[in-house]
């Protein structure tokens, strides 16, 4: 599979240009001034505070009737967050993973028929419509070693759409895994959707482009640990947006499936690297995968160090190419326009310009490691691999769009957005002078802002699949235990029935009402959980 040699992919930024009109009209409006203007909407208001009582009201009224002991939940970040301890220390011994230590972690891997995940590689070649994933879909969707960033079992040039392969083959090797359904608190279904996904982009018949999610439903439903929870306690994940498994009736057909429209998926939880913001109350954001797979502590702590020292000459700089003839392109552009006039921006421009840079991972990393700010522009939809990318170059991530990280990933970045990002509206006077905003911040600030991003890279990081005892807690394993925090919340406060309606309640109100007033009551619920 590897010896095929690989096509030459067109533009990446080409791959879902024909969604960028939909989210436009999809946007949240500015609805302070509406809803204070619009007795409709000011009576929804009122409905929203009511319903929001009620839910307080069942959390509250009516406690769990359990004995338990009490345990305490920590910021799970804060937790797994690596201090400099010089690469030459040995690891702390409360810092191992070598097994599983917490009891409230333990994952069945469903053993899918393969036509569901690792037998869709056999036509690796045709897995996406714009590109050949087999070189992509190599080592455990890790893709091809790159020796020349260091070490060659570290190093990857990693497909940006490819974590749900990564998650599969760390989750089947990780410590917390067991083979007994019985003694599992998390299910995993392990489904390569979005490869399928890419791979039907063009398919007309919708029928067709279904089925394989239709199938997965049907054989998932007929197992019976489905049936003890209905899928409350089912997880699966998604290396694409949700955007392409929520094709509607009255939107436009960009190729999307209805995966998550699904009522049984909708009880399960759903990894993803991007969440539909004001629509997605079941799915939680995963990061995008980066180019360093480290195996232990050591190599971690190296590279940690090594950003640290960098010297960033550059005070902000950007890597993108333009859109064409639509809001989204206008900002890319302005930003674009910005940086290029600027003797303190390092713009790297990518487009179908085959002599690009941009999808050299050594010379990304390169520029941004670079860099003391990185902006982080919306492209193809709200978020971007590149945010990720800036983290493990230890450059600041500079958003302007709340829908690039702050909604998406709230079980991997800290509460606090201020301590390791700038945000600037993209509609407000500051995005059109970028660096007299950045200017603004003293050096100080800035300072501890970048550690905070490279101590925030453990987490963010996908580990090795191979690797074992790790020293760290990678993203994989943020996820896991985040998964079990929230199941937990769901059966002892919610209960299993309630959960569904609940989920239901959520959706209808940000298709009612907004993302806005979504986000509020998604906030409230999420302090509890």
């Amino acid at each position: 599979m590897l010896s095929r040699k690989q096509t030459p992919p067109d533009s990446p930024w080409k791959e879902k240009e024909e969604k960028l009109l939909y989210y436009t009209k999809n946007k949240e409006p500015n609805l302070l001034m509406t809803i204070l203007s619009n007795p409709h909407l000011r009576f929804g208001a009122f409905v929203f505070v009511f319903l929001s009582a009620w839910l307080l009201l069942l959390l509250f009224w009516f406690p769990p009737k359990i004995a338990a002991t009490p345990t305490t939940t920590p910021n799970v970040v804060d937790a797994l967050l690596v201090p400099d301890q010089g690469t030459q220390e040995q690891p702390k011994s409360q810092l191992k993973v070598s097994k599983c230590d917490d009891p409230s972690v333990s994952v069945y891997v469903y053993p899918l028929p393969a036509k569901f995940n690792i037998g869709l590689l056999d036509r690796c070649e045709s897995l996406n419509v714009y590109t050949d994933m087999c070189p992509h879909v190599a080592n455990h969707g890790l893709g091809q070693p790159k020796p020349s960033m260091g070490l060659a079992a570290s190093w990857f040039a990693t497909h940006q759409f490819i974590a749900e392969m990564i998650i599969h083959a760390r989750v089947e090797n990780h410590p917390c895994r067991t083979h007994d359904p019985s003694r599992a608190t998390l299910f995993y279904v392990p489904f390569y959707g979005g490869l399928y996904a890419s791979s039907k982009f063009r398919e007309a018949n919708l029928t067709a482009r279904d089925e394989l999610a239709l199938e997965l439903v049907e054989h998932i439903q007929s197992q019976p640990t489905w049936h003890k929870r209905h899928g409350k306690d089912h997880f699966i994940a998604l290396g694409r947006t949700a955007w392409d498994f929520m094709r509607t009736s009255d939107g436009p057909d960009f190729g999307a499936n209805v995966l998550l429209n699904l009522l049984a998926v909708k009880n399960m939880s759903v990894l993803t690297v991007e969440r539909q913001p004001w629509q997605g109350a079941n799915q939680f954001g995963i990061p995008y995968p980066s180019y360093f797979h480290p195996s232990s502590l050591p190599e971690l702590l190296t590279w940690q160090t090594k950003m640290r020292r960098a010297a960033r000459p550059h005070l902000f700089s950007f890597i993108g190419g333009p859109r064409k003839g639509l809001e989204k392109a206008a900002i890319r552009n302005e930003f674009i326009r910005q940086c290029a006039e600027s003797n303190r921006c390092f713009l790297m421009k990518c487009g179908n310009n085959g002599a690009s840079k941009c999808h050299e991972p050594s010379e990304v990393l390169k520029v941004m490691s670079e860099s003391q700010f990185c902006l982080q522009a919306p492209g193809d939809s709200y978020t971007r691999r590149s945010t990720f990318d800036s983290v493990l170059a230890g450059c600041i991530p500079v958003f302007f769009s709340p829908h690039t990280a702050y909604t998406q990933y709230k079980w991997y970045l800290p509460a606090e957005a201020s301590e390791y990002s700038v945000y600037i509206d993209e509609k407000s006077e500051g995005s059109k002078r970028i660096e007299e905003e950045l200017l603004k911040i003293p050096a100080e600030k800035a300072e501890m802002m970048r550690e905070k991003v490279i101590e925030m890279i453990p987490s963010l990081t996908y580990a090795h699949p191979n690797a074992s005892g790790l020293g760290f807690k990678d993203a994989v394993d943020v996820v896991l235990v985040s998964l079990a925090n929230h199941l937990h919340f769901i059966h002892v406060y919610i209960g299993s029935q309630r959960y569904p309606q609940l989920l239901h309640g959520l959706d209808f109100i940000g298709k009612l009402y907004g993302v806005v007033l979504w986000e509020l009551l998604l906030w409230v619920v999420g302090i509890l959980i």
